[in-house]
C-alpha cells in the first residue's frame, strides 16, 4: 500500500514563492509510478498542476507553466513543486497523486493535501 504525504503549504503574499513536498512510502521497486500534483479550490473542480511520468517525462498545467517547477529526488521517493510568482488564483489545497503502472496492476493513490493561500 502506497501512502503519500504532502507538506510545505503556507500563507503567502501575492508574488511570493513556496516549495511543496510529497513523500511516498510503499512503492514497489519493479513498478513504475506517475507522480502528479493537483489542486482544488472551494467550488472548483480538481485541477492538474504538474507531473512526472515513470519514465521521467515532465508536464505542466497551462495556468502554471513558466512559474512552477516539478522535480523528484534521485531515489524517486519524494516529489517537489517549486512555486514562484504566486497569485491569489493559486490558492487551494494541493494534492499529491500517484498512479502505478509499468506492467504492474494499476492503482491510484492520493495524499491528504496541503493548503496554499495567496493573499493580495
Amino acid at each position: 500500500q502506497v501512502t503519500l504525504t504532502e507538506s510545505g503549504g503556507d500563507s503567502v503574499q501575492d508574488g511570493g514563492s513556496l516549495r511543496l513536498s510529497c513523500v511516498g512510502y510503499g512503492f514497489v521497486r519493479q513498478c513504475k509510478y506517475n507522480m502528479k500534483w493537483y489542486r482544488q479550490s472551494p467550488g472548483k473542480e480538481r485541477e492538474f498542476v504538474a507531473g512526472i511520468t515513470g519514465d521521467g517525462g515532465i508536464e505542466y498545467g497551462d495556468s502554471v507553466k513558466g512559474r512552477f517547477t516539478v522535480s523528484q529526488a534521485s531515489d524517486k521517493l519524494t516529489m517537489y513543486l517549486q512555486m514562484t510568482s504566486l497569485t491569489p488564483d493559486d490558492t487551494g489545497t494541493y494534492f499529491c497523486n500517484s498512479v502505478r503502472g509499468g506492467g504492474c496492476r494499476s492503482s491510484t493513490y492520493w495524499g491528504r493535501g496541503t493548503q496554499v493561500t495567496v493573499s493580495s
